[in-house]
């Protein structure tokens, strides 16, 4: 008989995860010397994706180790969090490895070579047996979060998870298969508990505790409802970052304490029905006017996927201001546009100098209760005051937009795990109660594997995420590009999370009286806003690392 298999330790996700990190540098340089430092990143548009994504799991292989690392320094580890860590980075390698390989040729690297001498460590941190312990870890703990914080960050996980299993859980079912707007009790309770100004300095109303707090925030409202919580906060952080980045001292007077307190409620429009992803391009235009005797600017043309326009009080609309298309990004500008708030499916609302705007909301399969409309507007007028940044502001939207957007991201990021978490715990109860051929489903070796499968990907996501939001209260322009890898990683673990729970649910997966149906179809639109994923993975974390 031979010896028992030594179990895998953390030293062994360390080497695995430096070697994985050496590899993906080693495709970052080569990446960049092929396309001139990103400059030609679309006469390569595969190998840089699978070198951006490569770079990404690598990234979360990195984060998810240093936080069980991290934990066990502080004393809140667990080996329970030791073996999600070490499963996760074995993963993550292997994924890192496989998604180079088709493009080693042109890379110029044998990955596989790359990681020949942390095989043994590989093979031992990725045996099947401690994924499947994870899994009955798991289901024991009723797939519940118990992601060690220190003791102030705990305490916002707390009472979110509290406000958010009391209020949003036990709506979130009827407002999805109704398709109906989110409660004004929501957004006056979450007013009042502050969680719109989370990042919002406290001078302008707001509790400034960081993006750590504002994503577990996120994240617990998600894991209750994305469409009708989750999301909320995320549209005012957008606008927020904007005036906070750009907007005049009066401005920022002007509304920023009213969207802290949730007396304001924002949509962002920048998405045209011909223009997606190329944010330049955006045609809808802002024409300098004097109308009955205010100066200020008339808004023309129609924009898509305004999530929240209906009840939203402002709608931050990217506009172009300089009508020669050439000039591209540098002609487009941010406006703050006032209009009435409305229920319903569809809007008209009209100024007395004759000006227009109208919006009616898509139909989808998921994320209901925010609503995502398409608007027109039609000499729609705008005071001069309610350009951002005003005069100093007129051609510098686009800047101010994305960096807003960075910030967006990494609460997809947040909002990412919070419905992963929710198909966790849905899936943990399922699996245990669930009986077939005579025992509960999580007594099958599948079960348990694809259960723990689960749980160390989130694992990653979360790490990836909290990383991010830790590196952008130290520095929001050099944290960019690592919120926008937490959305790519954290989106797709949240669709890859929330099928497989389907899929352990058998054919009560496909059924609306479970929760799980509602996860996979809300999980379904997180790689595509905020930056849909072929584009966030060329041309914002592909150009960061070939350029840096």
């Amino acid at each position: 008989m031979s010896p028992p298999a030594a179990p895998a330790t953390l030293d062994d996700a360390r080497v695995i995860a430096d070697a994985t990190r050496r590899l993906t540098d080693a495709a970052i340089a080569s990446a960049s010397a092929l396309t001139a430092g990103g400059d030609n990143i679309d006469l390569h548009q595969v190998l840089v994706d699978r070198v951006a994504y490569a770079a990404t799991e690598a990234r979360a292989a990195t984060e998810v180790l240093a936080a069980a690392e991290a934990a066990r320094a502080a004393g809140r580890g667990s080996a329970a969090m030791d073996e999600l860590a070490i499963a996760a980075v074995a993963d993550l390698a292997r994924a890192a490895r496989d998604r180079l390989d088709p493009i080693a040729e042109e890379l110029g690297l044998d990955p596989y070579a790359a990681l020949a001498a942390v095989a043994e460590p590989l093979r031992r941190a990725g045996r099947e047996a401690l994924v499947r312990r994870n899994g009955v870890a798991v289901a024991e703990a009723a797939g519940r979060n118990t992601w060690p914080l220190d003791p102030t960050l705990a305490e916002v996980r707390t009472s979110v998870r509290q406000f958010a299993d009391k209020e949003i859980a036990p709506q979130a079912e009827h407002i999805h298969r109704h398709d109906e707007l989110i409660p004004e009790r929501f957004i006056q309770t979450m007013g009042e508990l502050g969680y719109f100004g989370l990042s919002i300095p406290e001078g302008y109303g707001g509790h400034e505790l960081g993006n750590l707090a504002m994503i577990l925030t996120t994240e617990e409202l998600s894991r209750a409802s994305l469409a009708a919580a989750g999301s909320l906060i995320t549209r005012p952080e957008i606008l927020a970052k904007a005036l906070i980045a750009g907007g005049t001292e009066a401005q920022k007077q002007r509304w920023l304490p009213k969207l802290a307190s949730g007396e304001l409620m924002v949509a962002i429009s920048v998405t045209e029905p011909n223009v997606g992803s190329d944010v330049a391009s955006v045609s809808c235009r802002a024409t300098r006017e004097t109308v009955d005797g205010v100066d200020g600017w008339v808004i023309d043309g129609a924009k898509a996927w305004c999530t929240f326009a209906g009840r939203a009080d402002l709608i931050a609309v990217l506009a172009r201001t300089d009508p020669d298309p050439a000039r591209g990004a540098r002609g487009l500008s941010l406006f703050v546009v006032e209009k009435p708030s409305f229920d319903g499916h569809e809007f008209t609302a009209t100024q007395p100098t004759g000006g227009k705007l109208e919006g009616k909301a898509d139909r989808t399969p998921g994320y209901r209760g925010m609503h995502s409309y398409t608007l027109a507007f039609d000499r729609w007028f705008v005071p001069a005051g309610n350009l951002v940044g005003e005069a100093a502001g007129e051609g510098r939207g686009f800047y101010l937009q994305m960096a807003g957007f960075a910030a967006g991201r990494l609460q997809t990021g947040g909002r990412a795990c919070g419905v992963a978490q929710a198909a966790l715990e849905k899936t943990a109860e399922y699996v245990t109660q669930r009986g077939q051929f005579g025992k509960p489903i999580i007594e099958f070796g599948l079960t348990q594997y694809h259960l723990g499968r689960m749980a160390h990907r989130l694992a990653a996501a979360r790490a990836i995420t909290y990383a991010a939001a830790e590196a952008m209260d130290a520095d929001e322009r050099k944290a960019a590009p690592l919120a926008a890898q937490a959305k790519l990683f954290a989106c797709d673990v949240a669709v890859e999370v929330t099928q497989l729970g389907q899929l352990l649910h058998g054919g009560w997966g496909y059924a609306e009286e479970y929760a799980i149906s509602r996860y996979v179809v809300d999980a379904q639109v997180l790689p595509i806003f905020e930056g849909v994923k072929p584009i966030l993975a060329l041309k914002v974390v592909g150009r960061a690392l070939l350029s840096a």
